[in-house]
């Protein structure tokens, strides 16, 4: 049996506005084409996981956030492709601007979703985070 290549590091950024959070539907020869996930990408060598999440959601949006704290983390493989992560969850807030497709090969569109209609199919991360915390789903909206 050959072994796949060890895990990596994906940071994954819960941008909140109000009631909603940031969603994109991604765009990928590698996996997981097509399915809705969150901003971020592959945590870089010395980089903190919030300069990753920063820096990400700006490369990819345009979008500049204030990091408020890490959320949890889930251990994603990949069968089929043979790629294993362990993904880490930043929660952050967008106060102003709306999101632009900066990198237009890795994704359709940005859309603001609450957590009750999430789009699918959702990227395994966000399929793993909500089996973790399932209570995400019914989070009331503000009056």
């Amino acid at each position: 049996m050959t072994l796949a290549q060890p895990p990596r590091v994906g940071v994954a950024v819960i941008v909140r506005r109000g009631n909603t959070v940031l969603l994109g539907k991604r765009r990928s020869t590698s996996h997981g084409d097509g399915v809705w996930q969150f901003p971020g990408g592959h945590l870089e060598w010395g980089e903190s996981v919030f300069d990753c999440a920063r820096r990400e959601v700006l490369e990819e949006t345009g979008l500049v956030v204030a990091v408020e704290g890490q959320g949890p983390y889930t251990n994603d493989v990949f069968e089929a492709e043979g790629k294993h992560y362990v993904t880490l969850f930043v929660l952050a807030r967008s106060d102003a601007g709306e999101p632009q497709r900066c990198e237009p090969d890795k994704c359709d569109e940005w859309r603001w979703c609450t957590w009750d209609a999430l789009p699918e199919p959702l990227f395994l991360p966000i399929q793993h985070l909500l089996e973790q915390m399932p209570a995400l789903r019914n989070v009331p909206s503000p009056p």
